[in-house]
């Protein structure tokens, strides 16, 4: 956030005003200890000078010998404790550390000059350092000072010396005014340093920005996606491809080669074929799972453009489960058609109604047993016709709906019973265990809607359970944040993730025959109420086995004292 917050604001580069992202460059620092560096190295070769000098036969120069010695120890000094914070501004306690002690250690080496040694390339250090460093008034201050010592070199040896001093004046005239022209260049050398800078951090942290979106953006993908090169090694995964695959992907370190697994040699060998061609390729390949049978995969490859010829190309491969996709095709179909069904129920409301009056009305005439079994048949199915007209109306109003009913007060622990053992009657199951927790708990919600959303949650319970006592439980409980909840319990597999995900949209099933109306129908009865339903996979009572478990919880009481609104 710093970084973008900076990004949009000015950038300019003036050392009065610029302040880059952190607060200080790492450029400048990085520079300033190199010129640390460099000034304890010309302290050690001043001595060696020295040492030279005394080699070759000159006599030794205490006073220099002490100088060199003394500017090594303070440049070491300065190396280890002279504060830094970019850019240098005023004379203060880093300028006098580093650059006041090299004008005045190199001016007083030259006023001493032993033999034909010449102190003036010197200077270029100290004026370097504060062009490169420092402000530009810094710079040019710094400059000028070398500049005005070097003159005054020249006017001393003009009173020691005044026949043989006018070479020293044009020749300080010379090396101030080249001074000036290297501060000048190292400064704006400096400044477009800074600004490259400056720019390197804008576009890191956009670029993090942008990976961090990608990453989110892959990572929340329905489709998965695996990252190859063109070795085969595998540099990036999504959750979803790990889902697809089935085979603990999620458990591999990155990189791996997609080859070490027998199951995934098919997506090998086409992500070697997307590289050989150079062109995306398209498969539905069988893939086997870790868990059941093989899954269905239709795989995309496609090959990021190779911008730089350093950078290799790489193989983004989208995976699709094939059963999935098909479902969400099935859905849209029948979304469609649910919408005109809607229409058509209205009209077959009519012609059944009176269907079922004139079979009604014939029952009372008619005394022949087979024709009376043949009204019922008729009435049953009738009724029967009726209720899936009544399913697919509710879809209709549930959209439409805007003030919920309240419904009426019912003690939930009796009223569950009671419906639980009728569905029992009806189906004539067995081994469904009915374990009732909550006495005494009130609920606002309709008796009917009730009874309609257990029915389709038992149904699908018998659906996939067991045979076995228990494998279908109904219970009620209040849990410890106060709240009551309902649970239909049942010992059938785990559900796809590719089902969980739309259990409870309309006109989605799993099953060929089913209209997909049951579990949606039971969330927006379940809305009208202000309740919310889910699913989970676990344990019926957090020990034992796990299943699937369709849990209802009820609204708090305070929002079951007023009516609800969508």
């Amino acid at each position: 956030m710093t970084t973008l917050l900076w990004s949009r604001g000015d950038a300019r580069t003036d050392w009065g005003t610029f302040e880059p992202p952190g607060g200080e460059s790492s450029a400048l620092h990085r520079l300033w200890r190199g010129f640390m560096t460099a000034r304890s190295f010309v302290g050690m070769v001043l001595l060696l000078l020295q040492f030279v000098g005394f080699v070759l036969g000159q006599t030794p120069s205490l006073s220099a010998i002490g100088l060199s010695t003394a500017y090594l120890v303070l440049a070491l000094l300065a190396m280890r404790y002279a504060p830094f914070h970019p850019p240098i501004q005023s004379l203060g306690v880093t300028w006098i550390s580093t650059l006041g002690v090299d004008l005045a250690t190199f001016a007083a080496l030259q006023l001493l000059q032993v033999g034909s040694i010449n102190y003036t390339p010197l200077f270029a250090l100290p004026v370097l350092m504060g062009a490169v460093l420092g402000t530009l008034p810094i710079g040019l201050g710094t400059t000028a000072g070398a500049t005005l010592l070097l003159l005054a070199d020249a006017a001393w040896h003009w009173f020691d010396l005044p026949a043989d001093s006018s070479a020293r004046f044009v020749q300080a005239a010379l090396a101030g005014t080249g001074l000036f022209l290297v501060a000048l260049l190292a400064h704006q050398l400096a400044r477009r340093l800074i600004r490259e800078e400056a720019l390197a951090q804008r576009n890191r942290g956009t670029a993090q920005m942008h990976a961090q979106v990608n990453d989110l953006v892959i990572e929340t993908l329905s489709e998965g996606v695996l990252v190859i090169d063109d070795e085969g090694w595998v540099h990036a995964a999504n959750p979803a491809a790990d889902a697809i695959l089935g085979q603990g992907l999620a458990g591999k370190a990155l990189p791996f080669a997609l080859s070490v697994h027998p199951a995934w040699q098919p997506l090998a060998a086409l992500a070697e074929l997307t590289f050989v061609r150079k062109t995306p390729q398209t498969g539905e390949l069988p893939l086997a799972q870790a868990r059941g049978a093989a899954r269905e995969v239709r795989v995309r490859t496609r090959l990021t453009p190779a911008t730089y010829p350093s950078v290799d190309s790489l193989c983004v491969m989208f995976l699709q489960d094939l059963r999935e996709l098909e479902a969400r095709i099935r859905t849209e179909k029948l979304a469609a058609m649910g919408r005109m069904s809607a229409a058509v129920a209205h009209e077959i409301r009519n012609p059944l109604a009176a269907i079922t009056q004139a079979s009604a009305l014939l029952s009372e005439d008619l005394s022949d047993p087979a024709q009376r079994r043949l009204i019922a048949m008729v009435e049953q199915n009738a009724q029967r016709l009726a209720r899936i007209v009544d399913d697919v109306l509710d879809v209709a109003r549930a959209r439409q709906q805007h003030v919920l009913p309240l419904g009426e007060q019912i003690t939930l622990d009796p009223t569950v019973r009671a419906l639980g053992e009728e569905w029992v009657r009806q189906t004539r199951s067995h081994g469904v265990l009915i374990a009732l927790e909550a006495p005494g708990s009130d609920v606002r919600f309709d008796a009917e809607h009730l009874r309609r959303i257990l029915v389709n949650l038992l149904d699908n319970a018998a659906r996939y359970a067991g045979h076995r006592d228990g494998s279908i439980q109904l219970s009620t409980r209040i849990d410890s944040r106060g709240r009551i909840n309902l649970q239909v319990w049942s010992d059938g597999a785990a559900l796809e993730p590719a089902v969980q995900r739309h259990l409870f949209e309309p006109f989605f099933s799993s099953e060929s025959r089913s209209s997909g109306l049951g579990l949606f129908l039971c969330r927006e009865l379940c809305e009208r109420h202000g309740a919310t339903i889910g699913y989970e996979r676990r344990a019926v009572s957090g020990a034992g086995p796990e299943g699937n478990a369709f849990f209802i919880v009820f609204a708090p009481a305070a929002l079951r004292q007023m009516p609800l609104t969508q």
